[in-house]
């Protein structure tokens, strides 16, 4: 994985992620632009929050550089990831 921080980059281009519980899932990840969600993660069986958060970091940058926008709580677990 690249060690670009797209969290950090798009906090601080007025962007944000949130986590946490999102029924019927227990714990999500998502990462916004202010106008386009660009990930939603569900989290692993066992997988701590420091991987879920570089597993949103990866999804961040696959949707700006690939426009490819993941989202495991619509669709399932992602194999791009």
């Amino acid at each position: 994985m690249s060690r670009t921080n797209y969290i950090k980059a798009l906090i601080e281009d007025g962007g944000d992620i949130t986590i946490g519980a999102l029924p019927p899932h227990e714990c999500v990840a998502t990462a916004a632009d202010g106008s386009n969600c660009l990930a939603m993660l569900v989290r692993r069986d066992g997988e701590s929050l420091n991987v879920l958060l570089k597993r949103l970091n990866k999804a961040i940058g696959l949707a700006w550089s690939n426009d490819t926008f993941v989202d495991e709580v619509n669709d399932g677990e992602s194999d791009l990831l």
